[in-house]
């Protein structure tokens, strides 16, 4: 089974804890970490942005990829939020089988 991390930025860390945790009590992710306050420069509508965010690093299965996605999706406040998806090469046996299980 291949493991990912799937990444999304949020405006506030409760924002951040909300999708987390509402991710995690669906079965979508194993779990999820806010990190930050951290700082995104990128440009939108024309113009370049500097705002602060936060991260939400939600754990899972490349299977559930797809309606994790979707999920972050439908209930982010951003019109077009991050979602991006790192496989996981390596890593504790452990716990990425604690990962698989969490998310069945």
């Amino acid at each position: 089974m291949t493991h990912v991390v799937v990444i999304t930025t949020t405006a506030t860390a409760d924002a951040a804890a909300d999708l987390g945790r509402a991710a995690v009590t669906r079965g979508l992710a194993a779990c999820a970490q806010v990190v930050g306050p951290i700082r995104s420069i990128y440009r939108w509508e024309g113009a370049v942005q500097d705002d602060t965010e936060h991260q939400c690093w939600l754990k899972t299965t490349l299977e559930q990829v797809e309606p994790l996605t979707a999920f972050i999706t439908e209930h982010h406040d951003y019109d077009v939020p991050e979602v991006i998806a790192l496989p996981v090469v390596g890593g504790s046996p452990a716990y990425l089988d604690w990962v698989s299980a969490a998310v069945r």
